[in-house]
Formats: structure tokens, sequence, C-alpha cells
């Protein structure tokens, strides 16, 4: 993680005890998340790490893939510092994220707290496999 990515990693485990965070330093596999997180309620899921000056969210090409591959227990949790709030979005949207960024409208918009709130209410959605 870069300098900015790891103060909002030290600010985001302030706030949330409850979790468990492991911080992904892979370089052998490009674009894996920053962090692993498991849940209170006993799952794992991944949360990319962003933090932007502008309307554009900096993501590689192996990030957006890596998040495209992986079911709904993925977040990219982006700390706006111009306009001074943070944004959750759905691991998934990626993709949309990397082409529209901001003006993408995000699973929550305002406070670390609020989006800390987001993840603490998420609950998987278990894949029916054939």
């Amino acid at each position: 993680m870069a300098r900015p990515e790891s103060k909002l990693y030290a600010n985001l485990k302030k706030i949330t005890k409850d979790f468990q965070w492991t911080r992904l330093e892979n370089w052998a596999s490009l674009g894996t998340p920053d962090l692993l997180g498991f849940h209170p309620k006993k799952f794992f899921f991944t949360l990319e790490l962003k933090v932007t000056k502008r309307n554009k969210v900096a993501l590689s090409p192996h990030q957006v893939a890596w998040h495209l591959n992986r079911g709904p227990g993925s977040f990219v949790l982006v700390h706006c510092i111009h306009l001074k709030q943070y944004r959750l979005y759905p691991g998934y949207r990626i993709e949309e994220l990397f082409r529209l960024g901001l003006n993408l409208e995000p699973l929550v918009l305002g406070s670390l707290d609020a989006c800390a709130c987001s993840l603490r209410e998420f609950v998987p959605v278990p894949e029916v496999y054939k």
C-alpha cells in the first residue's frame, strides 16, 4: 500500500475493532486487493483501498480484472480528499469505477464510519453451483 492508503488503513482499523484485517502485500499476484477482512459474522471478504484528490480513481487493469473475477465479497473503499468524503463500491462495479471515476454512484457516500457500518451489515449470498 502506498502512504495515503496506509493512513486510510490505520483509520479504518481504529473504527472496526470487531473485524480482523490482514494486509495483503502480494507482488506475486498482480491486482490482489490491499486487505483481507474477516467479518464478525465469520466470513472473509476483500477490500481495495484508494485515495484520490480528483474525480478519477487510479486502478490498474490487474485490479479491475481481479475484482471482476470474484464474487460479491469484494469492495473498493475510496477516500476523496478534495471532497472530504469516503465512498464504498462493490467490487463487481470496478470496471465502471475505472471508466466513470467518482461519477459512479457508490454503495455508501459519507463518512468512514458510514462505510464501516455498511461493511458490518454485509452478508454474502451463496452462489448455487450446478
